[in-house]
């Protein structure tokens, strides 16, 4: 269960069972769950969602995002994102985090109304609620308030967001704005370069009352052994350093809200 004692929110973005302990030993009462957080993140296998829950005992969002790039989709990937989210709540996902854009910068109702319906059927199934939020795309959309009226004609919980702008910090008068606009019923979650230092200016400069960081530290890769110059992905990023969150960081996070 999400803990409802705290009158902030913190939600932690993570994409390992490493990071989500580390989450938890920090304080973290709810995670993001996703793949490959270097690149923004993408869809979590069923079996890192189910052994951070079993080890974590967290309330969990999965991500949904079938790839790296823009939220347009071709037809496959949408029905993947639809089966994916029916299985990700069937494998005990408290959450589902996504989004789909039409070419033109709006939010795609048409194409986001059956995932989040399979989401809220397989949490039916299973008798229990579900979280359904729209992630960043909302950052790189057209029209913002269109979009937030969007995501509240879709029944949605959460918007995820900078307010448009590189940072949250930069983004603060958007989001300002946007917690007036979405009212009590729809939580604006503020994320994108979130720190322990920076919360309590943002809580106040937005009105905000809930936040998203990952709260990332990079590791030294243990491979003693390395072979430089031959890169398995995105050209800069090194295979020896390794994303992972951060106990310490979190629990400043947390203890920043909690003096508010």
């Amino acid at each position: 269960m999400e803990d409802t004692t705290m009158p902030y929110t913190l939600e932690v973005c993570v994409d390992s069972t490493a990071s989500a302990l580390a989450a938890m030993q920090g304080g973290a009462p709810r995670l993001e769950l996703c793949a490959d957080l270097v690149i923004g993140g993408t869809t979590p296998s069923l079996t890192l969602l189910q052994q951070v829950k079993a080890e974590t005992g967290l309330p969990v969002r999965a991500l949904l995002r079938p790839r790296f790039g823009d939220f347009c989709y071709d037809r496959w990937e949408l029905a993947q994102m639809a089966q994916s989210a029916a299985r990700l709540v069937e494998a005990g996902a408290d959450g589902i985090v996504t989004g789909v854009l039409t070419p033109e910068g709006d939010v795609d109702v048409e194409a986001l109304q059956p995932i989040y319906a399979a989401a809220r059927a397989a949490a039916q199934r299973a008798g229990r609620p579900v979280a359904c939020t729209l992630h960043r795309a909302f950052d790189v959309c057209r029209d913002p308030f269109a979009a937030l009226e969007a995501a509240r004609a879709l029944g949605l919980s959460t918007i995820l967001t900078s307010g448009q702008a590189p940072s949250a910090p930069e983004g603060a008068a958007l989001l300002k704005r946007l917690v007036e606009a979405a009212g009590p019923e729809l939580e604006i979650l503020v994320g994108a370069g979130v720190t322990p230092e920076n919360l309590p200016a943002l809580a106040a400069a937005t009105g905000a009352r809930a936040f998203h960081l990952s709260g990332k530290r990079v590791l030294d890769s243990r491979m003693t052994f390395r072979r430089e110059g031959v890169p398995m992905g995105l050209p800069g990023f090194s295979e020896f350093a390794l994303w992972q969150t951060d106990a310490g960081v979190i629990r400043r996070a947390r203890s920043a809200l909690d003096s508010l």
